[in-house]
């Protein structure tokens, strides 16, 4: 009889509290004897700070030898931290772009797969290039090309490459991604022609933003076409959207959602194999246990989120008369909102990135700009307090004298629908953002190759 997941997550503690020196010496200093754990419960919460940066690099990996590959991640602080890969990591983890990919139907289809994360010691470009060949190696149809984040690049080999394979994925940031797609319309890009897929990770992104995404390249149903990763620098892929969790995410009203996630806000969901990584949930943030170059044990990486277990969620869909369509792996979900720093408090409300995201789009909003945005609360003349919305201009974008208004109204009417507390707290007068306009790629606020980040501190004054 096959062990619980929890059962193998315990094994997996003590068979890392025996061979990585560094979780030997934390759990020492902690007081725990490894031999007296009865459960994960008993096991301190590793982070960042108490265990990865106390400990060398080679001390975290399993017998203290570093594996044949390293990433690098700066996290939020800029300061580097690397991780160790190996072929046994990347052939684990490829099982959730096997998932991913067989709802593309590439088992049988021939597929260009893009990877459009950007390459070199970052996690994101040569990791995924190494899971997709581990696919073409388990029998589908893949051919792979990694042009990163170079946006030229990428629309430069499409054309000659794409109609030579049934569908072409791309795989990338969203915001990057929807550039891409939005460029090559400019351009005269066929993408309905290449019956264009996504995948994409990083960031949560809304229901709006799949449909628009959906319609500007033709796709005919957006939950087989598209796919989100949860994934992370320190232990790679740990969860993925499916069929059945994007159909039961599209399903819900912002009211369905608040009884279901504890927020109305609409957080990323997605499935994953509690064998591989073993999620647990404390005080509304996440904790993972997984093996990996460097295993980790109950770390906190410090994401909001929850678990909902699959019985359960096809229960509470039932009661409320959402009972989905989509088969799925009857795997459990987990629900990701992200870190909860990156936020913007105003007048005591939490503000969202993904709050903004849906007002920029809407049909009027939507064709002149990227996607891309800097949420701000700024400091006036007056020493009044304002929330700035930074805009970055779709390319060749030439919208309406009026424009910046059209997207302070679009901004506030969904800001208002989807976050009670900015309803609540805001004074009215207030609540108006004020939107301010820069070119592609501006340098202060959308500077090119820099991985974006959509809010900044309380402590700039606006010009």
């Amino acid at each position: 009889m096959q062990d619980s997941p929890e059962q193998a997550a315990l094994a997996l503690f003590r068979h890392v509290a025996a061979t990585v020196p560094a979780y030997a010496a934390f759990l020492a200093e902690q007081g725990i004897d490894p031999a007296r754990v009865t459960g994960l419960a008993e096991v301190p919460l590793t982070t960042k700070a108490n265990y990865v940066r106390r400990h060398p690099l080679p001390s975290r990996c399993r017998d203290g030898v570093i594996g044949d590959m390293l990433a690098v991640s700066s996290g939020s602080t800029g300061e580097p931290t690397f991780w160790p890969r190996s072929p046994a990591d990347e052939a684990a983890v490829a099982t959730r772009f096997d998932q991913v990919f067989s709802a593309f139907e590439s088992n049988e289809r021939a597929t260009l797969a893009v990877v459009c994360f950007a390459l070199g010691t970052w996690v994101g470009g040569l990791y995924t290039t190494a899971c997709l060949r581990h696919l073409a190696a388990r029998g589908h149809r893949i051919t792979v090309v990694a042009p990163g984040s170079d946006k030229r690049e990428i629309l430069r080999v499409l054309p000659e490459l794409g109609p030579h394979f049934d569908q072409v994925v791309l795989l990338g940031y969203p915001p990057f991604l929807k550039d891409v797609i939005d460029t090559g319309r400019a351009q005269g890009v066929p993408w309905a022609d290449y019956d264009l897929k996504l995948v994409t990770a990083g960031e949560v992104f809304s229901e709006e933003w799949r449909s628009l995404i959906a319609e500007r390249t033709g796709m005919r149903d957006p939950a087989r076409s598209t796919a989100s990763l949860y994934g992370t620098a320190d232990a790679g892929v740990l969860g993925n959207e499916t069929p059945l969790s994007i159909e039961i995410r599209r399903s819900l009203s912002p009211e369905v959602a608040r009884e279901l996630f504890g927020e109305s806000r609409l957080p990323t969901l997605l499935q994953y194999d509690p064998y591989l990584r073993f999620f647990e949930e404390q005080d509304g943030t996440l904790l993972f246990t997984g093996d990996n170059g460097a295993p980790l044990i109950r770390y906190h990486i410090a994401d909001e989120g929850g678990l909902i277990p699959y019985e359960e969620m096809l229960a509470f869909l039932d009661r409320h008369g959402l009972s989905p369509k989509t088969d799925g792996p009857q795997l459990p979900f987990v629900y990701v909102f992200g870190r909860s720093h990156f936020t913007v408090s105003f007048y005591g409300a939490n503000v969202y990135p993904e709050n903004i995201t849906v007002g920029l789009e809407q049909p009027p909003v939507s064709p002149h700009v990227t996607g891309k945005f800097v949420l701000e609360a700024r400091e006036t003349e007056d020493r009044d307090r304002a929330l700035t919305v930074t805009v970055e201009l779709a390319p060749a974008a030439d919208p309406p004298a009026d424009f910046a208004d059209t997207v302070a109204d679009s901004i506030l009417e969904h800001l208002l629908r989807l976050n009670s507390e900015y309803a609540h707290y805001v004074p009215e007068g207030r609540r108006r953002p004020v939107v301010r306009l820069r070119p592609l790629g501006d340098a202060e606020y959308f500077p090119p190759g820099v991985k974006h980040r959509y809010t900044r501190p309380p402590d700039r004054s606006l010009p």
